[in-house]
């Protein structure tokens, strides 16, 4: 499944369902699709974002270390795209939405 973020002032956004899911459920709001924030809850649901990705990537740094133990025997292992990077995106659209006070929906 993809899911597809829209917003006035943005270009839409589409990403997998599960990554979608789970930026949508750091942000605060209900995973059903369709959804919407109102433009006045946006801010908040940029910094809901903005801080649940944060603590993501400290609790990845704590598991890189034990990973590089691991992964050293191993060089030829793909680098896995973190939900921080998958993120960028939205956080992008959230900031635009800001700005100009618009709604963000998700279908």
């Amino acid at each position: 499944m993809l899911v597809t973020f829209s917003s006035k002032d943005h270009g839409n956004v589409t990403m997998f369902g599960d990554i979608a899911q789970s930026l949508i459920t750091m942000m605060g709001f209900s995973t059903k699709v369709p959804g919407v924030i109102r433009a006045e809850d946006v801010a908040s649901a940029l910094v809901n974002l903005e801080k649940n990705i944060e603590l993501v990537k400290q609790q990845q740094i704590s598991h890189q270390d034990v990973q590089q133990a691991i992964d050293d025997e191993d060089d030829e292992k793909e680098p896995e795209i973190g939900i921080a990077v998958r993120a960028v995106p939205l956080i992008d659209l959230l900031k635009s939405a800001t700005v100009v006070k618009s709604y963000v929906m998700w279908e």
